[in-house]
């Protein structure tokens, strides 16, 4: 699904990354971990068409792409339902057929998110896994064939996030969506994920998730 030869990134003169060389295919669940500053927001955002490379070669077969970002605090008063909220991600229509199918479609996705019976809460009082339900189900309104999340446990309770990746490791083998995790939590990467893609020394190693160590973690910082 996804092939980078020889990818490499630069801003102005300061090098991100040189040379990539990686696969990932159709149905993988791979983390993508690192030190902070070794370029793995860098390479999403590439893989999204955010930033442009600047030397190399990438090949992305299926271009929808579905987000999930880092935990974010929202207020309390915040004015939307979770329904509400998801809906954000739909676009406006004056064709009445097209608002039924969306809304067929919303509901689907909030069954398969598990938040049916949740979908007239406001945002502003749901829980921390509540919120990234959410974002995730956002995400999901486009039908994406990728599906990266973006650091998208962090802050959250060790159950929390449990419940979080095991949804998404169901749709990551019900559906066969392809899933990029980007992460620090070695002990999700190890329980949930098929291979990693390690930066190091502004290079990328494919590793075999029997072969990731917490070494490679302790070496974030």
């Amino acid at each position: 699904m996804i092939v980078a030869k020889n990818l490499t990134k630069k801003f102005g003169k300061q090098l991100v990354f040189e040379n990539l060389n990686f696969t990932i295919n159709d149905g993988e669940f791979i983390s993508l971990v690192g030190p902070n500053g070794s370029g793995k927001t860098t390479l999403v955002k590439i893989l999204m068409g955010m930033e442009s490379k600047t030397s190399g070669d990438l090949e992305v077969a299926k271009q929808t792409i579905g987000y999930v970002p880092q935990f974010r605090n929202i207020d309390l008063d915040y004015p939307l339902s979770i329904e509400q909220f998801v809906r954000l991600n739909l676009k406006f229509t004056f064709s009445l057929e097209k608002r039924r199918r969306d809304n067929e479609l919303l509901q689907t996705i909030m069954e398969k998110t598990h938040l049916l019976t949740l979908k007239d809460r406001p945002l502003g009082l749901a829980s921390g896994g509540e919120k990234q339900k959410a974002y995730l189900a956002q995400a999901l309104l486009n039908d994406p064939q990728i599906l990266i999340l973006d650091e998208s446990t962090a802050s959250l309770d060790v159950e929390v996030k449990m419940q979080l990746m095991d949804l998404v490791q169901e749709l990551n083998q019900k559906y066969q969506l392809t899933v990029i995790f980007i992460t620090h939590d070695y002990e999700l990467t190890k329980k949930y994920t098929n291979r990693a893609l390690l930066f190091k020394n502004k290079t990328i190693e494919s590793i075999d998730i029997n072969d990731v160590s917490e070494k490679m973690f302790e070496q974030e910082g």
